[in-house]
């Protein structure tokens, strides 16, 4: 596969990434089967840009965002994060370089300790990285972080039950925040919130990104969120990258029958406007036993025979914008 042109000057700099999991029948049995849920990806992100990873669930985007952090460890491929190549270290060196690059999860509920104030989630990483050379000075950042998210620095003494949904993914992103990162994995952060509070909090990941120059890895299941806040989308199916550009191209002028279809399926507000939905036939196959060829040719509306054998190769279409297909143009 053609890789993407990997420049020296990325904040992030993914290359040929794979994550591999074992499938056992019991804990003491051998695998003998594996699921590819990362399968060769290779991407680069700027400092201070967004790039969307959209897919349906099961693609593999979780599984990647948590790899660039180290929540797991990669099976091969490299990732270089600011001169750093993160597969290669471990301890204390990866705990100190950890203050480079955060995550905000999915789930505001289950994210945060019930058991902690709100002040102590916050601050918790101002005592690992000993950011906070005083008691007051702790305090003080960690007002500081509350405003700078929308809440108040009262609030730092409340427990995470007496916060709604929107609050809660504050305090996270907060905590994120405090040990001044260049890289946030923002994994889904607004699937799990109500539609105008969603609106909300992309505004305000929008507005720090301004105010810190903040990079984000945004990955979300919806395409209309991603291409709001992203300079550059990627798609991905089954582990691999189908399909990667500047957001307007992508959304605009798709270049891949998957990407295709995710897009006509997002809501049009112009109600004059039309636009054909396509349906595709099947589900996602298994990543464990993934189809030969390429691996959306079983649900292709414009599959070829040759589509079926030969695996595509990651192709540069024109400006930047890539696609594995073999018909794209």
């Amino acid at each position: 596969m053609d890789a993407p042109d990997l420049s020296t000057e990325s904040l992030l700099e993914v290359r040929d990434l794979r994550v591999v999991f074992p499938v056992r029948r019991s804990i003491f049995s051998q695998a003998r089967q594996h699921v590819r849920a990362v399968d060769g990806v290779s991407f680069t992100l700027g400092s201070a840009e967004t790039l969307g990873v959209v897919g349906e669930s099961g693609c593999g985007k979780t599984t990647l965002g948590r790899a660039i952090v180290r929540l797991l460890l990669p099976t091969s491929g490299q990732i270089l994060f600011d001169g750093d190549e993160l597969t290669a270290i471990n301890g204390s060196r990866l705990r100190a370089l950890r203050r480079k690059f955060q995550i905000i999860f999915q789930d505001p509920y289950g994210s945060l300790d019930p058991h902690m104030r709100v002040g102590d989630i916050v601050g918790e990483a101002l005592d690992i990285h000993k950011l906070a050379p005083s008691p007051r000075a702790r305090r003080e950042r960690i007002g500081a972080l509350l405003r700078d998210v929308g809440l108040d620095p009262s609030h730092a003494s409340r427990f995470p039950h007496e916060f709604s949904g929107g609050q809660r993914q504050r305090i996270g992103i907060a905590r994120a925040l405090a040990v001044e990162p260049k890289l946030i994995v923002c994994d889904e952060p607004v699937s799990a919130l109500d539609v105008s509070v969603q609106a909300q909090i992309i505004n305000l990941l929008q507005d720090l990104q301004n105010e810190h120059g903040l990079a984000y890895l945004f990955i979300a299941h919806d395409l209309a969120v991603v291409e709001h806040i992203s300079r550059r989308i990627m798609v991905m199916y089954l582990g691999k990258i189908v399909e990667i550009g500047e957001s307007k191209a992508v959304c605009g002028q798709p270049k891949h029958p998957y990407t295709r279809a995710l897009i006509s399926a997002v809501p049009v507000v112009d109600p004059a406007s039309k636009r054909q939905r396509i349906i595709l036939s099947g589900d996602v196959p298994s990543p464990i036993n993934p189809p030969g060829g390429c691996p959306f040719h079983p649900r292709c509306p414009i599959v070829e025979a040759r589509c079926k054998i030969e695996i595509p190769s990651l192709r540069d279409l024109g400006d930047g914008h890539l696609a594995a297909c073999h018909l794209a143009k």
